[in-house]
């Protein structure tokens, strides 16, 4: 005897490792151009699955027409982690993400009752829609080719070198580069304080 095997129903989770980029999310191609982007917030640390919640309850509710995109927006830094570099994505707005919509009663209702959603930015009743000339600058700033560094470490914070003709010396770090992935340690040299300039991967922290 053949058992019946009950399908199960997806997750938001299953269906966010699904999609090509969870971080912008396409539910149609065929917004005219009356459709304006909207800020809506979100529970911070829950874009993503109030995003593709968003995009499941749209298709679900026939709202295709009314509601086209979400862009939750990031941009790609570099993470040491165990002494190695790792390549994330960085939200730039937690908390928030882009809709991309005609605002209707039906589709104001869809959004703001999606579960995780807590509002629009704008009035109670009417939502703000963001200036053409802050999504663009917004889309190309996360688009950005070289990918910045994130830093685990804060100005004054005690650090070991690890590597390098200062190994073991301890030292407070002074200053930051993101961009070129560089930290500035003082460390005692001879009695006076010496800045050494190094890559996040040479210090560790105490």
């Amino acid at each position: 005897m053949k058992l019946k095997v009950t399908d199960q129903k997806q997750t938001p989770e299953d269906l966010i490792q699904k999609v090509e980029d969870p971080n912008h999310i396409v539910v149609t191609t065929d917004a005219p151009a009356s459709a304006r982007w909207y800020v809506v917030h979100t529970q911070s640390g829950h874009e993503n699955r109030v995003a593709i919640t968003l995009k499941t309850r749209v298709e679900s509710m026939g709202l295709t027409h009314n509601i086209f995109e979400i862009l939750i927006p990031t941009q790609e830094k570099i993470k040491i982690s165990k002494g190695k570099k790792v390549t994330i994505k960085e939200k730039l707005f937690p908390g928030y993400m882009l809709v991309r919509m005609i605002v209707t009663d039906d589709a104001w209702l869809a959004v703001r009752t999606t579960q995780g959603v807590t509002g629009f930015v704008g009035t109670a009743d009417q939502p703000t829609p963001l200036p053409e000339n802050e999504v663009k600058a917004i889309t190309a700033f996360g688009e950005q080719a070289a990918p910045k560094f994130q830093s685990a470490y804060t100005v004054g914070e005690a650090v070991r070198i690890i590597e390098g003709p200062f190994t073991d010396l301890l030292g407070t770090v002074s200053a930051i580069d993101e961009a070129k992935g560089k930290i500035v340690v003082l460390v005692s040299i001879f009695g006076r304080e010496t800045p050494v300039e190094l890559d996040f991967l040479q210090v560790s922290k105490i």
